[in-house]
């Protein structure tokens, strides 16, 4: 959970004061939570089916643990949620020890005055709460929705990889960068991703292919990486196969030199411009602070950047698909998507 403020520096000492009065001294009221149930009760048909797509592949992926539930609230659950609930839940994860406070274009000094001044009296805490580690295990998860006007069917295929403190982790953000994608209309230019793989060899050549986009779902000790994207219904076991095909063909044949090294520039061409913003600035922050403990400055991410070869991105894939897959359809009709075991299949014959 995040409070992302952009301000005037001047008013930084009055803005703290609100935060700090919001998380210490919050003002839950019943009737408050029944108005936003009701509200977010009318929302939940209007999902976008990409969203649920790649919700569903992390279902599919750690069934029946923490990782695999929903983040958006279900029509069965919303009616629990209450006031108490929420109160509880502030005074579990509202302390110390599990918030970070970061600034970007303040004066430190200053800035930890102030966040002594009006955090001071925060609990302490326990710190990040134990939770039992996640095991892939992989699986299949379809939505179907007869009543949808979407003309489209959703497919995505995911894979285990490693989570945010494996030492493959920039290996996978340059294998993503590499894989790309999009959607079928692009108004191109610099730094559109317009010849990554998944637009040079399935955007621009099939036709049919509304959508196709490389994704990566990272976590403490564990990760999903995979390929998610849109076509008419009719193509969509066509669409998986080629998906997989993708990430099989990145596990048997060493990436070209000129294809790298463009992933790896572009990689670092989106980190240091994301990091031009000052709200994204000081969001990177807080997370690597909370992740990890320290910040690691954009030169030594950079220069892990240009030392991932071609040989570590065919190991993080051959690992992948040493795995069992995880598989994830929504749609108005999924008679066309392969079953869990003919997707297993494609696997046993590569």
């Amino acid at each position: 959970m995040q409070f992302l403020p952009a301000i005037f520096r001047l008013t930084l000492s009055k803005i703290l004061e609100m935060f700090g009065d919001a998380v210490l001294n919050p003002k839950i009221d019943a009737q408050d939570i029944e108005e936003s149930k009701t509200i977010v009760g009318l929302h939940l048909d209007s999902i976008a089916p990409e969203l649920l797509v790649k919700e569903a592949i992390q279902e599919a992926a750690y069934p029946g643990q923490a990782l695999g539930r929903p983040h958006f609230v279900t029509p069965e659950t919303l009616p629990g949620l209450s006031a108490e609930g929420l109160k509880a839940f502030q005074t579990r994860h509202f302390t110390a020890r599990s918030m970070v406070l970061a600034a970007a274009g303040v004066e430190h000094e200053a800035f930890v005055d102030l966040a002594k001044k009006h955090f001071g009296r925060l609990p302490a805490g326990e710190g990040a709460h134990k939770r039992a580690r996640a095991l892939y295990q992989g699986g299949e998860k379809r939505i179907e929705q007869p009543d949808s006007i979407d003309p489209f069917t959703r497919v995505a295929v995911g894979f285990e990889v490693a989570g945010w403190h494996d030492k493959d982790l920039v290996a996978m953000c340059v294998m993503q960068i590499l894989l790309g994608g999009g959607d079928s209309f692009s108004a191109g230019g610099p730094g559109k991703g317009m010849y990554s793989r998944l637009y040079r060899e399935l955007l621009n050549r099939y036709y049919w292919v509304e959508g196709a986009e490389a994704f990566v779902n990272l976590h403490n000790e564990t990760g999903v990486l995979g390929i998610a994207g849109a076509c008419e219904a009719a193509r969509a076991g066509q669409l998986m196969h080629e998906f997989c095909a993708q990430i099989c063909k990145l596990a048997l044949t060493p990436v070209d030199p000129v294809e790298l090294s463009r992933a790896r520039n572009m990689l670092k061409c989106n980190v240091l411009t994301q990091l031009k913003s000052r709200i994204i600035l000081f969001e990177d922050i807080g997370r690597q602070m909370i992740t990890y403990g320290h910040r690691e400055a954009p030169e030594a991410l950079c220069r892990k950047i240009d030392e991932v070869k071609a040989e570590d991105l065919m190991k993080i894939a051959r690992r992948a698909i040493s795995k069992p897959v995880s598989i994830s359809a929504v749609g108005k009709d999924l008679r066309t998507v392969p079953n869990y075991e003919q997707v297993l299949q494609w696997f046993a014959q590569s």
